[in-house]
């Protein structure tokens, strides 16, 4: 294991943004943690609440991991207008999917705000998978 890999990852940002991300997870999750053990925290494991509590746990984790696999991916290449779309797209998904069910968990009304990280999501997986210019 004499190799070192020296090279930043190509998509920097995303890279960066998503190890936060999943730290923020980890994190959030430590906060759950210290009342999941009582059957109404939160109004019960099935309440709306903890639900979208748990939701916005997973999808910092999730979104973070996915953002660190966009970061090392070699396509899009970067400095590409696919990369310019995709990585704002998985960043914007990243934190907005997390912030909606949080907020949602706190004010009900604010579920109606989910279009904004699905349609980012959906717009950087799109972006990846059929415009990276890496060939077939």
């Amino acid at each position: 294991m004499d190799a070192i890999i020296t090279a930043a990852p190509p998509h920097t940002l995303n890279w960066t943004a998503g190890w936060f991300l999943v730290l923020a997870g980890i994190v959030a999750g430590a906060l759950l943690g210290l009342g999941f053990h009582r059957p109404d925290f939160l109004g019960g494991y099935d309440s709306f609440r903890r639900r979208l509590l748990r939701l916005g746990h997973i999808a910092l984790m999730a979104l973070g991991i996915v953002n660190v696999v966009f970061g090392l991916s070699p396509w899009p290449e970067p400095g590409s207008l696919a990369a310019a779309v995709a990585g704002p797209a998985f960043l914007t998904a990243g934190i907005t999917m997390p912030l909606v069910c949080f907020l949602a968990a706190w004010r009900e009304k604010f579920r109606h705000l989910f279009f904004i990280p699905v349609i980012a999501f959906t717009t950087a997986v799109i972006t990846t998978a059929f415009f990276h210019g890496g060939g077939s």
